[in-house]
Parts: structure tokens; sequence; C-alpha cells
């Protein structure tokens, strides 16, 4: 009988290792999940920073803040970006860094005017690669239409970052007669997508992992408040503006079915997902729904403007892959789902944590 005894203990699980991007949500430590745009961040924002913070403004918990300032409305938004790899097909850190907060003010409709830009610096890293990353938010200021006009630096010894973290904060004007929020989605609202979806978070993966897809997949990075004008000159009066990043339109549509207290019903077939993006997809085993964008939203129209805000969209450059998915109902509120290509459907829940950590 003695032979049967184990010779050597396993060792303790310790589940404060794990990087799986669906973490347990008991654990009273910081996971990668965290940072997914799910479930985990929500939970976070929601039981860490609004209960520090809480005030009527933050409550509101938009994609910018919408501020009255002197008479003028103002939104005001802040992101951080540590995206790695740092360059990557159809863009970099700095374009994300532009782009990522424009659009963030842009989906209240406002016309974004000022950016600042934090950088924190790792010791070691090469200047070139820090001029690189400048000149790419130079460049996407210049193309968005806003000026950097401030900004600061840190350095953080080896070891203790990754190369190059930006912060980037902006304010841009919102017109009057604009109300854009996730809590006026209205059942009967159309849902439009302004393009193919899943090129960002795929983009990155396959530059990050040495995948290799056949063809080269490019971010979708760009700036979008001049789409979103052109479809406030059709209709002021657009309920609901998001763009789909962290979590991807999944996690988009179901903060604003909760935030509206509505249901969402999408048509599988009619969302535009790329086929190097499915085919990758489902080589991986991911959901497009899931995947990052980073020049995209998703918009709830009034269903009598939906036709006349489509054909705006689809004569702009960034909304040329304009689509109608799906509508507003007052069925399951506060849930998502999917009419599939098979006939039946399936709910898409909002994301525990992250399926690709670290693309924004």
């Amino acid at each position: 009988m003695a032979d049967l005894a184990p010779t050597t203990a396993e060792p303790p699980v310790d589940p404060t290792n794990w990087t799986c991007p669906a973490p347990l949500r008991d654990q009273p430590v910081v996971v990668m999940g965290h940072g997914g745009g799910g479930a985990l961040s929500a939970e976070l924002v929601r039981d860490v920073f609004a209960a520090a913070y809480g005030n009527p403004v933050l409550d509101a918990l938009g994609d910018c803040a919408v501020l009255r300032l002197g008479g003028a409305r103002l939104a005001f938004s802040t992101d951080s970006y540590v995206v790695r790899p740092l360059f990557f097909p159809g863009g970099s850190l700095g374009d994300l860094a532009v782009n990522g907060t424009v659009n963030d003010l842009a989906m209240s409709g406002a016309r974004p005017a000022y950016l600042s830009a934090a950088f924190v610096l790792e010791e070691g890293v090469e200047l070139t690669v820090v001029d690189r990353v400048a000149r790419a938010m130079g460049e996407a200021a210049k193309a968005a239409g806003v000026t950097v006009a401030t900004g600061d630096t840190k350095v953080v010894e080896a070891g203790h970052g990754d190369g190059v973290y930006v912060t980037t904060a902006g304010v841009g004007l919102i017109p009057e007669g604009v109300d854009i929020r996730p809590q006026r989605a209205r059942p009967g609202d159309a849902v439009i997508v302004s393009g193919p979806i899943g090129l960002h978070g795929v983009a990155v993966m396959s530059v990050r992992e040495g995948l290799e897809f056949g063809v080269e997949i490019a971010s979708d990075t760009a700036p979008l408040a001049d789409l979103v004008a052109a479809m406030l000159a059709v209709t002021p009066d657009i309920h609901v503006l998001r763009d789909p990043t962290r979590g991807g339109l999944a996690a988009s549509l179901n903060e604003i079915a909760r935030a509206s207290g509505t249901g969402v019903r999408l048509r599988e077939r009619a969302v535009p997902v790329p086929e190097a993006v499915a085919n990758a997809c489902g080589f991986l085993g991911l959901d497009p729904l899931y995947v990052a964008n980073e020049g995209r939203l998703v918009a709830f129209v009034p269903p009598e403007q939906a036709e006349a805000v489509l054909e705006a969209m689809r004569a702009h450059p960034q909304g040329g892959g304009a689509a109608l998915i799906g509508e507003c109902v007052a069925d399951h509120p506060g849930t998502v789902v999917v009419e599939t290509g098979l006939g039946g459907t399936r709910v898409v829940d909002l994301p525990l944590g992250e399926q690709l950590p670290r693309i924004c």
C-alpha cells in the first residue's frame, strides 16, 4: 500500500495568476478582465469609481460627460491607451490616442476641438519610437480637425511599464437641439452600424501573435466626427450613438439596452463582417460581435429617419459600408438577441471580461 502513496504534493492552485479573459468575479484583486469593457469593467466602475466620485454628471456613464459651462454645452472625455504592439496594420498607438477620444466626444454629437496628451514612457524605450508615436498623433489630430493643446510626460523605471502609454482628454461643443444618450433608445428605433466590424481587434491580434490569415487585415481606426455631423444634418433627433470599442458591438448594444430599459433584436446576416474577419474568428473560436473596433459607430435612429440617415452615411467616406442591422424593441428589456441565419435566436450577453486583451 505504501507504493500507492503520492511521492510529491501537487502545488496549490493560485487563481490570482490566471490570465483567462473570463476570471472569477469574486477575486479581491484586479484581473485583466476588469479592462475588457464587459461585465467586470462595469462592476469596477460602479462599485469603486462611481461610488467614490458619484455625482449627477458622472452617473450618466456615457462615452463622455455633457457639461454646461458659460452658456455652452461641452462634451468632455478622457481615455488611456495601452495597446500592444505600438504599431499595427492600419494604425498605431498615436492614431488610437487621438481617434479614440475624438470619437467618444462625437458620440454625444459634439464637434471635437482640443485634446491634451499625457505620455508615460518606460526607461530604455527608443526615442525614435516615441517620436514616431508623437508624429502619428500629430497627423491624426490634423485629420480630425483638433488641436493637441497641452500635455505631460512621466518616465518610469525599466520593467515598470510597457514602452509607451498615452492618456488623452478632449473637449468639444455640442450643438443646441442635440440630445444623444443611451437612455433615449425607443422601441421601433432602427439600429444602424457604420461599416464592417471586427477589423481593429483582428488586426492587432494578428501582428501581436504572429498569425497569418492569407490577407492582411488593417485596423479601421478613424475619426468619426464628420460622419456624425453628416448624420445630424439629416436629423438632429438621433437618439443614441456609440463607438463599439472594447467589448465590440455586443458590449455597446447591451449597455444601451440596459440604460434605456429596452430590448435589441439583430439580424445576423445583416451585420457586416468581412470575410477575413469571419475566417479569423472562426479559426480562433471568437465571435465578431465581441471584437473591438476603432472607426465604427452604432446609431439608434427614429424609424422614419432611418433611410435618410443611411443614405447620408453611405455618402461619407467613413460610412460607405453602413447597414441597417436590427431594431430596438419593447420585448426582453435590457437584453440583446440575434436572429441567426438558420432561423433561430440566441442571446448576445454582455461579455464578462475580454476576448482580446490590450487592443486599445
